[in-house]
């Protein structure tokens, strides 16, 4: 796989990032259009009308293009960067991440607690190990990664994977290969770039709503 998930033989348009300017595929990629009112808005399912503004899915390059507001140079016209764009940003692809697995749930394509995910790892039924980053250490090596690292999804914490599977929390959860398992893959590797500092170590932002049902 490459940056975000994508297979090597599929076909995905590169676009350069106005941050870094390097070019790479869009599933790396985070999408900006300019709003009616002249306000920067972020299109994470990259279906807004308008000509797109990228810039890669990390802290650093998306903070920079806040700083310098680099947006306005790519639109060729003064745009107006909201105050909480970062914030936001992370925050809808933390959502995207959670609808995508509770809708993997529903289809019987994930599970989640450590004897369930347990028994799928040991049945070759897991394709992706989902575990949050603010579960105990001790907990995360109960359990491994079933196609080596390539294979964990860790930017979520324990109450965001609990939404997803309708619990106040969840340390661990696996998710079974077809189905819904590439985009999730996908928009996790997007909030994981966001929830990484430059030195490597993952962070946790605001969680993607609220737990509805304990468990």
């Amino acid at each position: 796989m490459t940056r975000g998930g994508k297979d090597k033989d599929r076909t995905d348009p590169d676009r350069k990032c106005i941050a870094t300017g390097e070019s790479q595929p869009k599933a790396g990629l985070i999408r900006f259009v300019a709003g009616p009112d002249g306000q920067v808005v972020p299109d994470l399912m990259g279906k807004l009308p308008g000509r797109g503004i990228y810039v890669a899915s990390t802290r650093v390059a998306l903070d920079k293009a806040v700083a310098k507001n680099l947006f306005s140079r790519a639109a060729r016209t003064q745009l107006t960067v909201p105050a909480d764009l970062v914030v936001a940003v992370e925050a809808g692809l933390a959502r995207r991440v959670v609808d995508l697995i509770a809708m993997a749930r529903k289809a019987g394509h994930a599970v989640a607690g450590q004897e369930k995910v347990k028994d799928w790892l040991e049945k070759d039924q897991a394709e992706v190990l989902i575990q949050a980053f603010d579960g105990s250490e001790r907990e995360r090596w109960k359990l491994r990664p079933p196609r080596g690292p390539g294979s964990l999804i860790g930017c979520l914490s324990a109450q965001e994977l609990g939404l997803a599977f309708g619990r106040e929390r969840a340390i661990h959860g696996a998710l079974a290969a077809g189905g819904l398992e590439r985009r999730v893959v996908e928009e996790a590797a997007r909030l994981a770039g966001l929830r990484t500092l430059a030195q490597g170590k993952q962070f946790g932002g605001g969680t993607a709503g609220k737990d509805t049902k304990t468990a």
